[in-house]
């Protein structure tokens, strides 16, 4: 059986420091993280054992540090560097990041930027 557990991190508000205008760099922004993380749901993750499951807390933990310390240029380097975080556990098989920059554009709600990524079909889960 090849199911996946899907992993989803919902509106996860943040702020930072994002953007390369002289106020951007001075002053942080609120951004909205999304993040969709798959990985076998074997018969092992099933039987309700805590360490054959993907820690969600522990992946929310590592992007809010990311974030909150971090300073970015620009929203792909941010959006890159969560996925990185999201992808690191050896059982990753796919991972999605979108990052929402709100009020960066004057008649817009917000701009956003999505990265997947996807393990290779040689990689063990």
């Amino acid at each position: 059986m090849n199911n996946n557990a899907i992993i989803t991190i919902t509106n996860l508000r943040l702020r930072t420091f994002i953007g390369f205008n002289e106020e951007e760099k001075s002053k942080q922004q609120d951004i909205i993280i999304n993040v969709e993380v798959h990985y076998p749901a074997n018969k092992l993750c099933l039987s309700d054992n805590v360490d054959n499951a993907l820690n969600y807390k522990t992946i929310c933990k590592n992007i809010i540090n990311l974030v909150e310390n971090g300073r970015f240029l620009l929203l792909e380097k941010l959006t890159c560097d969560v996925l990185t975080v999201c992808a690191d556990h050896p059982w990753v098989n796919f991972a999605k990041v979108t990052i929402d920059k709100p009020h960066a554009l004057r008649f817009a709600d917000s701009v956003s930027l999505t990265l997947s990524y996807q393990a290779s079909s040689g990689e063990s889960s």
